[in-house]
C-alpha cells in the first residue's frame, strides 16, 4: 500500500522541479475540486517503499488570502497527508521556514528538504544541517533538486518518519496574546468547536490572525461560541493598539520570524564570504531591470522568442499539414459521398485538424516561455512592467496574472483570473479580472499564427510582436479608463522577492513544455472536436431544397453533354491517375473539368450560405462588412464564444466545404490567401477583433465567480465585443481610405 506525501513550499524554492524528479513520467495534471488552480499527482516507487506524492501549489503562508492559499491549507486539513515534505531554500533560510513553521503549528508531520545547496555554497553559505534539525526537532535532508542530489536521502528519511505522532509547535506571542490565545483554546476544547478539523490553539491562533474562511467556518459550525472568539479578538487588538500601535496579524508574523532568528543565530548559518557582496543575480539585474535598458532588453527577448518560434516551427507545421491532408485524402478515397464523408472530412479533419496543425508553434512557444519562466527573468518582467501598471491604475501583482492569461502568448485567462484573487484591493482586483482575457492566450495563438502565416509570412516575428504590443496597451488603457470612472480607489503598494538566476534543466523544460502542449491537444481532441461537429452541421443542414438541387444539377447535365464522349473519357483517366503524371488533360478538356468543378463550388456554396450557420453569418454581415468581415468569417467568430481555437477550426471546416477540390488550395492559410475578400487589411482587422472581443465561455464564469457577479461576466462579454467590432471598423475604414 502507498503511503501519502505532499511537497510543500514557497514559489522558486524548487517544489516542483523535487515534484518531477521524485515522480519521472509516473504523474497526471487536473485541477482542485472547484477551482483551476493546479493539482499534480504521482507516484514515487524506490528502495524506500512506494508514495503517492501530490505537489500542493506554492504558498508563503497558510493564512487564507490567495487561491494557493485556501487550496493547500483545504488540502492539509481535509486530506490528512501522512507528511509534508517542506521544500525550502536554502539561500533564502529565513524567510522559507516561516512557512515551516505554519506547518509545525499544525502539528502535522514534517520533513523539510533544505534544497538548493548549491546556491547556498556559491554564495558563501555554509549551513549546519544536524544542528537546525534538532533544534527544529523535524528531520533536514540538504538537496538539489535540479540535478537529484539528496533524492535517495530523502526518501529514506521520509520512510523513516512517516506516520510519526508529533507535537505540535507553541510561539509564545506576547503575555497578551498568550493570554487571548489561552482563553479562546478553552472555549474552543469545551464546546468542540471545530476540533475535527482543526487542532484548538491553531483555531484561536487563525481568529487572531483574521483568516476569513475559518471563521466563516466558525460561524456556520457555532455562532455563539464565534461570537465569543470575536469578541476576545476584539478586546485584543483593540488594547494592542493602543498600547503598541500594532495589530495581532503583525505580532504573530513578528513572533514566528523572532522564532526563527533565535534557531539561525545559534551558528545554524555560517558566512564564508562577504554577505553584503552583490551577487551574479545582482549584477545582472543591474543591467536587466535597469530604466532605460531594462524595457529596451525585454523587448528584444519577445522578438527573440517570436523568431525562434516562428523559425524552427515552420518544418514541422509542414509535416503536420502534409499529415492531416494524406488523412484527408485517405478519407476522401475510402469513404462514398454523403453526411458521413463530409463530417470526417470537413468537420473533423479539417476542423480539428486545422487547429492541431498548430501544435508545434504551440509546443515551441512554451518551450522559449518555460526557459524565461525558470530562468527568473519572467518574474523580472513583473518587477519592471509594475512601475507602468501604477500609471494605469493597476497592481504590481497583476502583472503575473496577466502573463500568466498570456501576456507573452500562450497562456490562459481562466488561471489569470483566478490569479487576482492575491490582489488585496478589490478595485484592483476587479479591474485586472475585466482585462485579463485582452492577452493572447493559447486559443488565440493559433487564429493569430494562422493569419499572420497567410498574409504576414516575411514578417512573422515583427507582426506577433507588434500584435503583443496591441493587446497590452489595450488591456492597460481599458483599465485606466476604468480606474477612472466605475471602479475608482486607490492604489496599494506592491512588493516582491525576485527569485536568483538560474541555468533551466533540460529535463524541466521539457517537462514544463509537454505538460503545457498536453493540455493543448486534449482541448483539441475535446472542446474543440465537439464544438466542430456542431457546427458542421450547422453548416450542413438544412442544405438546399430539391428546386435549387435541380438547378445545379441541370447546369452538369449541359455541360457533359457539350462535351462529348472523347473529353470526358479523358478527364475520367485523369482523376483515376492518384499522380496525375501518366495523362494529362487537354486544353478542351481541362475547361470542361473546370466548369464542372465550378458548378460543384456553387452548389457547395450555396448550400452552406443557406444552412444554419450561414444564416445567422449572413444576417449579421450587414453589420460586421464594416469590419471586413464577410458571413463565413461571422460564423468563426461565433463559434469562438466557446473557445478561441474554434475559430480556426470553423474556418477550416466552412473552407473545406465552399472548396471541393482541397488537394488543389493546400493548407487553409493558402486557402485564405485566395479566397476572395481577403487581404492583409481584412486578416490584420480580424486579428484586432480576435485580441479584444468576447472572453471563452469557461473565463467568463469565472469572472462571475471571481467578481462575485454576474454583471460583471456580462459587462465583460458586451464590453468587450463593442470594444472589438469598434476598433477593428476604425482600423478597417481608415485602412481601406489609405489604400484607396
Amino acid at each position: 500500500m502507498s503511503t501519502a506525501i505532499v511537497l510543500a513550499g514557497n514559489p522558486n524554492s524548487g517544489k516542483t522541479t523535487l515534484f518531477y524528479e521524485l515522480t519521472g513520467a509516473r504523474q497526471h495534471v487536473g485541477n482542485y475540486p472547484g477551482v483551476t488552480v493546479d493539482k499534480k499527482q504521482g507516484t514515487c516507487v524506490g528502495d524506500s517503499g512506494k508514495f503517492n506524492i501530490v505537489d500542493l501549489p506554492g504558498t508563503y503562508s497558510l493564512t487564507a488570502y490567495s487561491l494557493e492559499e485556501v487550496v493547500a491549507r483545504d488540502f492539509l486539513v481535509n486530506e490528512k497527508p501522512s507528511m509534508i515534505v517542506n521544500i525550502v531554500d536554502a539561500s533564502n533560510l529565513e524567510r522559507n521556514l516561516y512557512l515551516s513553521v505554519q506547518f509545525m503549528e499544525m502539528g502535522i508531520p514534517v520533513t523539510i528538504a533544505l534544497n538548493m545547496m548549491d546556491v547556498a555554497k556559491k554564495r558563501g553559505i555554509r549551513i549546519d544541517i544536524e544542528k537546525l534539525s534538532r533544534l527544529l526537532n523535524v528531520p533536514v535532508v540538504p538537496t538539489v533538486a535540479r540535478s537529484g542530489e539528496g533524492k535517495k536521502e530523502l526518501l529514506q528519511t521520509i520512510a523513516a518518519n512517516v506516520n510519526g505522532n508529533v507535537e505540535p509547535l507553541t510561539i509564545s506571542y506576547g503575555r497578551d496574546m498568550d493570554t487571548a490565545l489561552d482563553e479562546m483554546e478553552e472555549i474552543i476544547q469545551a464546546s468542540g468547536f471545530l476540533t475535527e478539523k482543526y487542532r484548538a490553539r491553531w483555531t484561536a491562533v487563525k481568529y487572531l490572525e483574521n483568516d476569513s474562511q475559518v471563521i466563516e467556518s466558525g460561524q456556520k459550525e457555532d455562532r455563539a461560541v464565534a461570537l465569543q472568539l470575536e469578541k476576545i479578538v476584539e478586546k485584543v487588538t483593540t488594547h494592542l493598539a493602543a498600547t503598541l500601535d500594532a495589530h495581532p496579524e503583525g505580532i504573530i508574523a513578528d513572533q514566528r520570524y523572532g522564532f526563527i532568528n533565535s534557531i539561525l543565530k545559534q551558528n545554524v548559518i555560517k558566512f564564508f564570504q562577504d554577505k553584503n557582496r552583490l551577487q551574479l543575480s545582482d549584477k545582472i539585474d543591474k543591467v536587466v531591470t535597469n530604466r532605460f535598458l531594462g524595457p529596451i532588453i525585454m523587448v528584444a527577448i519577445l522578438m527573440g522568442l517570436y523568431k525562434f518560434t516562428f523559425t524552427y516551427s515552420e518544418i514541422p507545421i509542414g509535416w503536420f499539414e502534409n499529415f492531416f491532408g494524406w488523412i484527408g485524402g485517405m478519407a476522401d478515397s475510402a469513404l462514398p459521398d454523403g453526411f458521413l464523408k463530409s463530417l470526417v472530412i470537413s468537420g473533423i479533419i479539417d476542423g480539428v485538424g486545422g487547429v492541431l496543425g498548430f501544435v508545434p508553434l504551440i509546443m515551441f512557444m512554451f518551450l522559449g516561455i518555460a526557459f524565461l519562466e525558470d530562468s527568473g527573468y519572467l518574474a523580472r518582467m513583473a518587477f519592471m512592467l509594475d512601475r507602468v501598471f501604477r500609471m494605469f491604475g493597476l497592481h504590481g501583482s497583476s502583472v503575473m496574472a496577466f502573463i500568466v492569461s498570456g501576456g507573452i502568448a500562450g497562456g490562459c485567462a481562466v488561471p489569470g483570473v483566478m490569479a487576482a484573487r492575491t490582489l488585496k484591493s478589490p478595485k484592483e482586483r476587479l479591474a485586472t479580472l475585466l482585462t485579463v482575457p485582452f492577452m493572447n492566450c493559447g486559443a488565440k495563438l493559433p487564429v493569430f499564427a494562422l493569419l499572420v502565416a497567410a498574409f504576414f509570412a516575411e514578417n512573422e516575428a515583427t507582426v506577433m510582436l507588434l500584435i503583443t504590443m496591441i493587446s497590452w496597451m489595450g488591456a492597460l488603457l481599458v483599465a485606466w479608463a476604468l480606474r477612472s470612472t466605475i471602479i475608482k480607489g486607490k492604489a496599494t503598494p506592491f512588493v516582491m522577492e525576485l527569485p536568483p538566476y538560474r541555468m533551466p534543466t533540460f529535463k524541466g523544460i521539457l517537462i514544463h513544455t509537454w505538460e503545457r502542449t498536453w493540455q493543448y491537444i486534449k482541448k483539441a481532441g475535446t472542446v474543440i472536436l465537439g464544438v466542430s461537429i456542431i457546427l458542421w452541421a450547422m453548416m450542413t443542414f438544412p442544405g438546399l431544397d430539391e428546386t435549387k438541387t435541380k438547378v445545379f444539377e441541370n447546369q452538369r447535365t449541359v455541360i457533359i453533354s457539350q462535351a462529348g464522349a472523347t473529353i470526358l473519357k479523358d478527364i475520367e483517366n485523369f482523376e483515376q491517375d492518384n499522380l496525375k503524371v501518366t495523362h494529362q488533360l487537354s486544353a478542351q478538356a481541362l475547361a470542361v473539368k473546370q466548369s464542372l468543378t465550378q458548378v460543384d463550388f456553387d452548389e457547395a456554396h450555396a448550400g452552406l450560405k443557406n444552412s444554419i450557420a450561414g444564416r445567422i453569418g449572413s444576417f449579421l454581415e450587414g453589420i460586421t462588412k464594416f469590419a471586413g468581415f464577410d458571413w463565413r468569417t461571422n460564423i468563426a467568430l461565433v463559434g469562438g464564444f466557446a473557445a478561441k481555437e474554434v475559430v480556426v477550426s470553423t474556418l477550416g471546416t466552412a473552407y473545406s466545404i465552399g472548396e471541393v477540390d482541397p488537394e488543389e488550395t493546400g493548407s487553409l492559410s493558402k486557402r485564405l490567401k485566395s479566397a476572395k475578400g481577403w487581404g492583409p487589411l481584412t486578416a490584420f482587422s480580424l486579428i484586432i477583433f480576435t485580441i479584444f472581443y468576447a472572453p471563452c465561455f469557461v473565463t467568463v464564469v469565472c469572472i462571475a465567480k471571481e467578481a462575485g457577479s454576474w454583471k460583471w461576466a456580462a459587462f465583460s462579454v458586451v464590453f468587450n465585443t463593442v470594444l472589438a467590432f469598434g476598433l477593428s471598423v476604425l482600423f478597417y475604414q481608415v485602412g481601406s481610405i489609405v489604400l484607396t
